[in-house]
């Protein structure tokens, strides 16, 4: 089972990410958790130890150039375009439980897109995680899909895009919508997050009638403090774990 979540920054993606790999690793489920937002931390949300020492892949330069003979930073040149990463999930790997966790990191230099090491090292990466792990995976991504390309979307279950009550999010999930419909990734689904009442899941559920809907969220304080105090929100008392516990019986 491949899972992607997207969705505008601030909706709370990481949080659902969290939740989610957390209540699947309760399931017995061994789980390899992909944190590929530049903007977020999974670990910490997951509840990993020292989560703010973990390096994220990008800035690995001796990874970098051992695995693609050139230096993280540069553009254009020569280099390895199908560079070895299968024994990087196990050995890169923060492990907590039945957890894995990898910090994917940003490319700093020319985008996500640039023919550069660090971008091939880590495209190289996911398209491995995804065609060829056995394991459960579950990809925090940024507001977009950028990671994935026409072979890996292929391989995803699903697409999950977080939304919350509000233009922009709505205008988020429909752009990425287009995005995964010119690589072939149309099994999309939409979980509304920070639901106040009813009145709010209508609001979405009008503004985005053409979307399936996975479930919904209740806006908590409970998940707001435990970001607050540094906890994983799995380990809160919270309406929000027995509703990703339903929505992980759906996948």
């Amino acid at each position: 089972m491949k899972i992607a979540v997207s969705g505008k920054g601030g909706v709370g993606k990481t949080t659902f990410s969290a939740l989610t790999v957390r209540a699947l690793n309760e399931e017995g489920k061994h789980v390899l958790a992909i944190d590929a937002d530049p903007d977020a931390n999974l670990a910490a949300a997951l509840g990993i130890p020292d989560a703010d020492k973990i390096v994220p892949i990008a800035q690995m330069k001796d990874l970098v150039y051992e695995r693609t003979g050139a230096k993280a930073g540069t553009i254009g040149g020569f280099f390895q375009l199908n560079p070895k990463v299968d024994d990087l999930p196990d050995s890169l790997s923060a492990k907590f439980e039945n957890i894995k966790l990898m910090r994917l990191g940003a490319v700093k230099k020319g985008g996500s897109g640039c023919l550069c090491p660090e971008s091939t090292l880590l495209r190289a990466l996911v398209t491995h995680i995804v065609l060829a792990r056995d394991e459960v995976v579950l990809m925090d991504m940024e507001a977009g899909i950028e990671h994935l390309g026409r072979a890996t979307a292929q391989a995803v279950d699903k697409l999950i895009v977080v939304v919350e009550p509000g233009r922009r999010s709505i205008d988020t999930a429909q752009n990425i919508r287009k995005l995964a419909s010119e690589i072939y990734l149309n099994n999309i689904v939409v979980v509304g997050n920070k639901i106040r009442s009813k009145k709010d899941e209508e609001f979405l559920q009008k503004n985005l009638p053409d979307f399936e809907f996975l479930g919904f969220l209740p806006y908590d304080d409970a998940l707001i403090e435990a970001d607050l105090n540094g906890i994983s929100p799995y380990d809160v008392d919270s309406t929000a774990k027995a509703k990703i516990k339903e929505m992980t019986h759906s996948f």
